[in-house]
């Protein structure tokens, strides 16, 4: 075990992809789980409940549109209720629509991107933070490797994960007296529905009628310093539990980058 045996930590996302990947670490560890996610993935919840509770952990699952701090408070709320405290909050629920130049956006996804991955992101801290004791605990926010950087055709995605890092470093400042520590996770790829799918496929190769997932892992590689397309769900939630835990005690304010070198790569 280690020292997040027995804390509570609140996950949104949580009914599939790298959020039930961090439920399922979270309870490794000893740790209990509040699964968050949209009403529609309630089946979803149930299920990584249910994987959260064959590790022996407990589970309390809720939904809310994050972006609804009213429904956010109440299912934060609730979650607590029933588990008794709160320690770590874990902001992953994030959406990333299709790619096009900045004037081609609508209007309507400039703002769900914006509503999802920033104002969501300020949800589940307002809602959830009141709730972290006075010994403290740490909040991780998954954004992007296009937090700390730009990309051709994802004006909307970048903006609400950049924005989410300014976000990060002035909660940091705000809560660091509280001993709440917070700091951001930067994955690359990874290989879930959001990347593993035909329209990312076509979009990595339209010199393709239609590509198959080795196609677009050739683009994926070439991309990295390490010669692999992509990393892990399991590798994002190991630095999620990096941060969370006391292993991070007096790192704060900080972006750690899960990319296997796509941010570093220089040809």
């Amino acid at each position: 075990m280690t020292d997040l045996a027995d804390k509570v930590v609140l996950v949104t996302g949580a009914g599939g992809g790298t959020g039930r990947v961090h439920c399922e670490r979270f309870a490794d560890t000893g740790a209990d789980v509040i699964a968050l996610d949209r009403s529609s993935a309630t089946d979803d919840l149930l299920e990584t409940a249910e994987r959260v509770r064959q590790r022996g952990r407990r589970c309390a699952v809720g939904t809310a549109d994050i972006s609804d701090l009213a429904e956010v408070t109440s299912a934060v709320d609730s979650g607590v209720m029933r588990l008794g405290r709160l320690d770590v909050i874990v902001a992953n629920a994030g959406i990333h629509t299709p790619n096009r130049p900045a004037w081609m956006i609508s209007r309507q996804e400039w703002q769900r991107n914006l509503d999802i991955n920033l104002t969501g992101v300020w949800c589940i801290v307002k809602a959830g933070v009141p709730h972290i004791g006075s010994e403290g605990g740490s909040v991780v926010i998954i954004s992007s490797t296009n937090g700390i950087r730009g990309t051709a055709g994802t004006a909307h995605y970048t903006a609400s994960k950049h924005a989410a890092v300014g976000l990060a470093r002035t909660l940091a400042n705000e809560l660091g007296p509280q001993r709440i520590r917070v700091n951001t996770v930067h994955p690359g790829a990874v290989a879930t529905p959001m990347v593993r799918n035909p329209d990312t496929y076509k979009r990595l190769r339209p010199d393709l009628t239609e590509p198959t997932e080795a196609d677009a892992m050739e683009v994926l590689t070439a991309r990295n310093l390490l010669p692999v397309p992509w990393v892990e769900p399991t590798d994002v939630a190991n630095a999620v539990i990096f941060l969370a835990s006391d292993q991070a005690r007096y790192i704060t304010g900080c972006q750690l980058v899960v990319d296997a070198g796509l941010t570093q790569k220089t040809t």
